[in-house]
């Protein structure tokens, strides 16, 4: 059990809060406004080692683990959530499940690039009819003798019109439903038939992007299938269980962000002769607040620490997405009712985060599916992995 960071953790957490106080901060109003997203700083964070997390050295990995990887995640969140993305579409989607499942040529070949932040990576599972429910995807991939052939459309994809080159989930056999879907690695700039689109009416995240992509008979070479044909649906569900992490991470740091906010403006508010912050309904706001974050910071903790132990841990991830993500929506809906009128004005922060965090509902599974995963596993219905 995680109770106290080690020195080079800490380390770790201040060099993160040093960056998205310094890179992120500067300019952070101004890209909201204009939905930028930053490639260069991508590549900074890269140059910094936030991707290298479970990677082997040869590769590109700094010898660290899932629990520094969420530790700076989380304090990137804290300042943007939009910023927490990339640890997922660098490091604990793609690099972390080619490293697990990729053959030696694969791994030389796609993940330094990842780790690196010079190549920006995605993965592509959601559809417009296919949400939570992944084997029921329709984008499929013929075998044309010396090559693969992929047709379909993915929807709500993170970096789908900046991606370099990613992961991308499809049918190489419908009739075998989800033991027939293969998992490969597409190179969505040099591939003849993507068109990849930008979705630009979000609520939040605005500083990244999210679009769409479409395959019509695009061309994959047959040494890009990752794993083996018809291995896809379990290398997904590997993949979600990282990523999870990630976005739990995330909501770690974003509910943290707000807490912050609440209790500076709420010392900082006088009504009735005295900061509002003396009111016990105010301090029960903040108590519940401040409860929920730290059993969330150890649920997020604990999952990474299984993670970097090699014990099985889906159900620890689970719970602590679940948790995390429902704290950091209950932290930015007290918060905003803290601030009162001024939590409503786009020139106050915390709005911001309000529609930002709405999204970690959401995202590598819904709430509603780590219930249905956390109570599974807990009844004995389906086993720890």
């Amino acid at each position: 059990m995680i109770l106290e960071l080690n020195e080079e953790q800490r380390m770790v957490q201040e060099q993160a809060r040093r960056f998205a106080e310094n890179e992120i901060m500067p300019t952070m109003e101004q890209d909201e406004k204009e939905h930028r997203f930053r490639p260069e700083l991508v590549q900074k964070m890269g140059e910094l080692g936030f991707f290298g997390c479970a990677i082997p050295e040869e590769y590109g990995g700094n010898g660290m683990g899932f629990l520094e990887s969420a530790i700076m995640a989380e304090q990137i969140a804290k300042v943007s959530p939009s910023w927490r993305v990339p640890f997922n579409m660098q490091n604990l989607g793609p690099a972390c499940t080619v490293n697990k499942f990729g053959t030696k040529e694969q791994k030389e070949k796609f993940i330094p690039g990842w780790v690196s932040g010079e190549k920006l990576g995605f993965f592509a599972i959601t559809e417009p009819n296919v949400g939570s429910d992944v084997s029921g995807m329709r984008t499929t991939a013929k075998d044309k003798g010396d090559h693969w052939e992929i047709n379909g459309q993915k929807m709500w994809i993170s970096n789908a019109h900046v991606g370099d080159y990613g992961l991308v989930y499809a049918y190489t056999d419908k009739e075998k439903k989800y033991k027939g879907m293969t998992c490969f690695i597409v190179d969505l700039k040099n591939s003849p038939g993507v068109t990849a689109l930008p979705i630009e009416t979000k609520l939040g995240l605005h500083c990244a992007p999210t679009g769409e992509i479409s395959f019509d008979a695009v061309k994959v070479p047959k040494e890009n299938v990752l794993g083996e044909v018809g291995q896809g649906f379990n290398i997904c569900m590997f993949q979600l269980n990282n990523t999870r992490l990630g976005c739990a991470a995330g909501a770690l740091g974003a509910g943290g962000g707000c807490i912050d906010l609440a209790i500076k403006y709420a010392n900082e508010r006088t009504q009735f002769g005295q900061p509002i912050s003396k009111f016990q309904l105010i301090q029960g706001q903040i108590a519940e607040m401040v409860a929920e974050h730290d059993a969330a910071q150890l649920l997020v903790y604990k999952a990474a620490y299984y993670k970097d132990q090699g014990k099985p841990n889906q159900h620890e991830t689970s719970i602590a997405k679940f948790f995390a993500c429902e704290a950091a929506v209950h932290a930015a809906n007290e918060s905003m009712k803290i601030f009162g009128s001024y939590g409503f004005s786009t020139e106050y922060p915390i709005e911001r985060y309000y529609r930002d965090v709405k999204s970690l509902q959401v995202v590598e599974g819904t709430s509603n599916i780590q219930k249905t995963i956390i109570a599974g596993i807990s009844c004995g219905h389906s086993q720890n992995r």
